[in-house]
């Protein structure tokens, strides 16, 4: 379709099986390969320049390494200005994902949650503090209810400087209420760690914390995305429910815990636990 189009013929090579080549653009028969030869090449659009100089204008305005999203428009007919057009440039959070991390093999009964899709990298051992929004009670009709109730959690976990583990169903920070919770950034800024797990009676597609990546990055919050229908990954709820809580409303509730759990990411495997306390409840 794109080389119909027209947009091809400016992106891609053409590999050639017959003689193991590689030849700019699209006029020959053969495999298609997304290259952008013909942009770097042949100079047909100066894309390198652009980024060069938005790179480093948005590196010194920002005072850190930057990531950019951009678009551009190639006319096929010379008539028709070629154009850029700058979409969003952010900080780039810097990983420590070069630090090695082994996450051991652990019995299941010791696990708080099991994660195959994680964002982040790290380990956090300070967290005595869980919010969670209970899978049995969550009514997604009233899930604005339900973001509310975190707000009020988060607020107050913020002003005594507690971070803790924030655990939900569906996506966190959704723009359709009925696929999860939509809460905006400020309302869990506090949690260090933070759990997406799948509704009870349906499956959503995790966001990964797309809503919230830059920060996510920025502040090397751990995201776990546990999608229990599809058994990828697991969130133990009964265990939840049998610590005392600290208080609870109608749909979230707040348990503070003697020891803290921790948290383990992986993030070259993609994987990452959270261990239970060792004991006691309480503090």
């Amino acid at each position: 379709e794109a080389e119909v189009d027209g947009t091809l013929a400016s992106l891609a090579s053409t590999y050639s099986p017959e003689n193991d080549a590689l030849y700019d653009g699209t006029s020959r028969s053969g495999l298609r390969i997304v290259s952008f030869a013909p942009i770097l090449r042949n100079k047909i659009f100066p894309l390198p320049n652009i980024i060069e100089l938005l790179m480093d204008m948005g590196s010194w305005g920002m005072g850190s390494p930057v990531e950019m999203e951009f678009a551009v428009t190639l006319s096929v007919l010379p008539s028709q200005p070629k154009e850029f057009a700058l979409l969003q440039l952010r900080p780039l959070g810097l990983s420590k994902e070069a630090d090695p991390l082994e996450i051991e093999d652990v019995a299941r009964n010791k696990l708080l949650c099991r994660s195959t899709q994680v964002l982040g990298h790290g380990i956090s051992s300070d967290i005595y503090d869980i919010v969670y929004v209970d899978v049995e009670r969550f009514e997604r009709a009233r899930s604005r209810d339900a973001a509310y109730e975190v707000m009020v959690f988060n607020e107050n976990l913020v002003s005594q400087h507690k971070p803790y583990l924030l655990i939900g169903v569906g996506r966190w920070g959704s723009l359709d209420p009925w696929l999860g919770i939509p809460v905006k950034w400020d309302q869990i800024s506090g949690a260090k760690v933070i759990v997406e797990a799948g509704f009870k009676d349906m499956e959503v597609d995790p966001s990964q914390g797309s809503h919230f990546f830059h920060n996510i990055t920025s502040f090397r919050i751990s995201y776990f995305s546990v999608n229990s229908m599809t058994q990828d990954g697991f969130v133990d709820w009964e265990w939840l429910r049998s610590n005392p809580v600290v208080e609870e409303k109608t749909f979230v509730r707040h348990i503070r815990l003697q020891k803290p759990v921790v948290a383990k990411v992986d993030g070259h495997q993609n994987k990452g636990i959270i261990l239970k306390p060792e004991q006691g409840f309480g503090r």
